[in-house]
């Protein structure tokens, strides 16, 4: 199990580690409930330099991304941002990934920490017949989440930029808390707004020390993995393993935003068929009429008892305090409104089909 440069950061400020992506994480320090609240209300910081990046450089790197890509990488510009996925050759995913462009023809790929050989893996076996220069920087990267509304207002005194100047999926290369060049991404998992700080390995305790200094004032609290997921759902994002995976096809999951067929890419031709012909089954955001908590693989059944989809996330929303999940269902039930039932135990519970995200600031 590999560590990340600040986990005896974490077990010294007592946090509860388990692995997670081969790697040992901190999943909580005061309780998921209090975190959360922490990153809705004020502001949180996050360790989840596990995650993998890739550089992609060179002349044809463009042409690289826009094979194994789904969106379209040619809307890009220098300090802008994108989310997008790998599709495989069946019809599934192989991952999600933000792709950042740094330079004119250097791309950061940033991709999902239990997907990092097989991405890797994947976007190689494209690049023989392309030939765009691959580096695997992930061992040498940490990467921290600010994230909460008080976030740049806390920030601001860390770095000689205006923080609130960029964008929503735009960054810059600058300097932060006393690190001449990071990157400062206005990215994010949670929909509380916020960055994501790149930067070395030797680097990052310094940040992580500085930027609780800073947000000591603004209520800051080191913040863990498992709030990271209820914060996400709420918001009715994939989770790469969950709700998105080799089997499953991004227009099934609501990503045909992020599929563009101005351009031919992997597996291109049968999505656009898909698209044309429709889905039978699509990924849904649902949720419960009664108290009650909705888990992963949870059989999802229409009123006569008939199996119709599974649950493929599911918690207890710590912002709303009722039931909420994600899952996928045969199309004929995925239209908003609709009634459906989660078999809990012995129960069938009911539930509503409803518009993401379910947590609205």
């Amino acid at each position: 199990m590999k560590d990340t440069a600040l986990t005896k950061t974490h077990i010294s400020l007592g946090a509860k580690m388990v692995p997670f992506a081969g790697y040992n994480m901190p999943v909580s320090y005061e309780g998921v409930n209090i975190e959360h609240e922490t990153v809705r209300k004020a502001l949180g910081v996050f360790d989840v330099s596990h995650m993998g990046e890739f550089l992609i450089s060179g002349p044809n790197a463009l042409d690289l991304i826009q094979k194994v890509s789904s969106n379209d990488a040619t809307k890009l510009t220098i300090g802008k941002a994108q989310y997008s996925c790998l599709p495989n050759e069946e019809g599934g995913i192989v991952d999600d990934l933000i792709i950042y462009q740094i330079k004119e023809e250097t791309y950061l790929l940033v991709v999902n920490a239990s997907n990092i050989d097989k991405d890797w893996n994947h976007i190689s076996k494209y690049n023989e017949n392309i030939g765009a220069e691959m580096r695997n920087i992930s061992e040498d990267y940490s990467l921290l989440a600010i994230q909460g509304p008080k976030a740049v207002e806390a920030m601001q005194s860390l770095s000689s930029h205006d923080l609130a100047e960029i964008k929503f999926y735009n960054f810059i290369v600058g300097d932060f808390a006393g690190i001449a060049h990071v990157i400062i991404s206005a990215t994010g998992y949670t929909g509380s707004g916020g960055f994501e700080i790149y930067c070395k390995n030797s680097e990052v305790e310094q940040i992580w020390n500085k930027v609780l200094e800073a947000g000591d004032n603004f209520g800051i609290k080191p913040i863990g993995l498992a709030a990271r997921d209820t914060l996400r759902l709420e918001m009715g994002y994939c989770l790469y393993g969950n709700d998105i995976d080799d089997t499953t096809s991004p227009l099934e999951a609501g990503l045909g935003w992020v599929t563009k067929f101005t351009k031919k890419f992997v597996n291109s031709e049968a999505l656009a068929k898909q698209k044309e012909e429709g889905v039978s089954r699509k990924l849904i955001a649902f949720e419960m009429e009664e108290k009650a908590i909705p888990r992963h693989d949870y059989e999802i059944i229409d009123g006569e008892q008939n199996t119709i989809g599974k649950v493929t996330s599911g918690t207890m929303s710590p912002s709303m305090g009722k039931g909420i999940g994600l899952g996928y269902v045969n199309s004929s039930y995925a239209k908003l409104g609709e009634k459906i039932h989660v078999q809990i135990r012995k129960k069938t519970i009911p539930a509503t089909v409803v518009k993401p995200p379910f947590y609205k600031s």
